[in-house]
């Protein structure tokens, strides 16, 4: 992977530190699963994943974007541990290896997978709340050995405490992309940071979220909306993504 390259796209150096690396992320690259509505198999391969985010301009899912981001910090000097962790679907957890998310340096929780979450790392060894601009964090020990996110009071994920390889997360990251039980085949959503505001493009609506203010639109037209894919998130794609018409 060619991290000086992966680190342009996100308008970073080497000296940047992890704090900003986070967060001109989330920024930069969008949380995104339209590859699966475009008929794009999903490939964690470290040269498929920079082929994605680098060179086509795109973005992608926790796999993905955690898994790549995991390799350009450990380029960068990092000890970058991967974690499962199963995310609170309402009524229940999601399956084991629902979502990938990062160990780093032993300290910090690093996600820039995870859509709206924290802007910045959280302290994942300090058990008191966590003020950021993306919301009020705790990280608390759960049943079994577990690690409990929970942001605004409610629970985001739970993390199991065991180190794992990116091609454990392959099996689920192929469910996630074809079961009709997986959220992320239903309907397409594209967000990133924009500032101390969040952009998102879910199915044909554009949302504009600061604070407690939103805002949306419509976007009926098949070029109102490539026009905001691509004006908006710097995606340029030929068609609209199938779950999308």
């Amino acid at each position: 992977m060619n991290v000086d390259a992966y680190l342009e796209r996100i308008g970073a150096d080497r000296t940047t530190g992890l704090r900003d690396l986070h967060r001109r992320h989330q920024e930069t690259i969008p949380f995104e699963n339209l590859g699966i509505h475009l008929g794009e198999p999903i490939s964690l391969e470290p040269d498929d994943l920079f082929r994605k985010i680098v060179e086509s301009r795109r973005g992608g899912f926790c796999y993905e974007l955690n898994g790549a981001f995991a390799l350009v910090l450990t380029v960068l000097g990092h000890d970058v541990t991967r974690l499962a962790a199963r995310v609170n679907g309402g009524d229940r957890l999601g399956p084991p290896f629902d979502h990938l998310t990062l160990l780093v340096d032993d300290m910090w929780l690093v996600d820039v997978g995870f859509g709206a979450h924290s802007t910045y790392p959280l302290n994942f060894r300090t058990r008191e709340p966590q003020p950021d601009p993306g919301g009020l964090f705790t990280v608390v020990p759960s049943p079994d050995g577990d690690v409990d996110v929970v942001k605004d009071g409610r629970l985001a994920y739970r993390v199991e405490m065991k180190k794992r390889d990116l091609p454990d997360f392959v099996p689920t990251c192929w469910w996630q992309q074809t079961s009709p039980e997986s959220h992320f085949t239903r309907s397409t959503v594209c967000t990133r940071l924009d500032g101390d505001a969040r952009l998102t493009i879910s199915g044909r609506k554009f949302i504009r979220t600061k604070g407690d203010s939103r805002t949306e639109q419509a976007l009926p037209a098949d070029d109102e909306l490539l026009a905001a894919y691509r004006e908006s998130f710097g995606i340029t794609l030929d068609r609209v993504p199938d779950a999308a018409r």
